[in-house]
């Protein structure tokens, strides 16, 4: 089966200033290969500055690769339209306190997406709204709700919600457990795990706790330096790493863990 995503020898890089009339080139990571599986969810993992913020803002489309090609469904990604772009690939950002307009309601936020990339009408996009709300698990009655009314689990289902408002194939959760306490995790987790088994969406998921990140993850992949160092089935990754920077992350989440 074709995969969903096909990364093929992806790289950014950036300009930096080095001195009044001069700059140097920065590779925030380079030569990255890999694929997602429908239904799947490949983990992210790497120390901060690894590259994989620069690496999912690129997948997302919020960065421009400077080389390498990004294939969805085997279509290069450069031939997609931005509304195709829009209902395949979404992204959930870390901190819902940031990514959430607190001047306009739930119902306005969840609409808007609707609005710009679909041809449903009025009663179509409530529909649509209504059925997505469920599905995350609140209320129609949040729809008049401002982020700032609601709980940070709350808010964070409304993140949930705006980037599975349509349907997209793949999700990318940047990070989006790091502003929740532990008991508050697994709570988001299971129920990114239960819309993947109702609705096939494929995860690429970004974190930096390897316990969650075995509990949620079918496949890793280890970024240090902006290469990948190590990438396999979670299980394999977790129970028998190669690499001494795969074994330190391990380590620093995973107490026990003496290999």
């Amino acid at each position: 089966m074709q995969p969903i995503l096909s990364v093929s020898n992806l790289s950014k890089c950036f300009k930096q200033a080095d001195g009044l009339f001069s700059s140097r080139t920065i590779t925030a990571f380079g030569g990255v290969d890999f694929t997602l599986e429908r239904g799947r969810t490949l983990a992210i993992v790497g120390e901060s500055g690894s590259g994989k913020s620069a690496l999912i803002r690129t997948l997302a489309g919020l960065l421009t690769a400077t080389s390498g090609r990004i294939y969805i469904d085997g279509k290069p990604i450069g031939t997609l339209s931005s509304q195709q772009r829009c209902t395949t690939i979404r992204m959930i950002f870390q901190d819902p306190n940031y990514s959430l307009n607190p001047k306009i309601t739930v119902g306005k936020i969840l609409n808007a997406p609707l609005e710009l990339n679909t041809d449903l009408n009025k009663e179509e996009r409530h529909q649509q709204i209504l059925e997505t709300l469920k599905l995350v698990g609140l209320l129609p009655d949040y729809l008049a709700f401002y982020p700032d009314m609601l709980s940070n689990v709350q808010k964070h289902q409304v993140a949930i919600a705006r980037a599975m408002i349509l349907s997209p194939d793949i999700i990318i959760a940047d990070e989006v457990l790091a502003t929740l306490d532990i008991s508050l995790r697994f709570k988001i987790v299971n129920l990114l795990i239960k819309i993947q088994k109702i609705k096939g969406t494929s995860y690429i998921f970004v974190a930096h706790n390897m316990h969650l990140v075995r509990h949620i993850s079918d496949d890793i992949m280890v970024l240090h330096q902006g290469s990948i160092i190590e990438k396999g089935p979670s299980e394999e990754i977790c129970e028998n790493p190669q690499h001494e920077q795969t074994k330190y992350l391990l380590l620093t989440h995973q107490p026990n863990f003496r290999k």
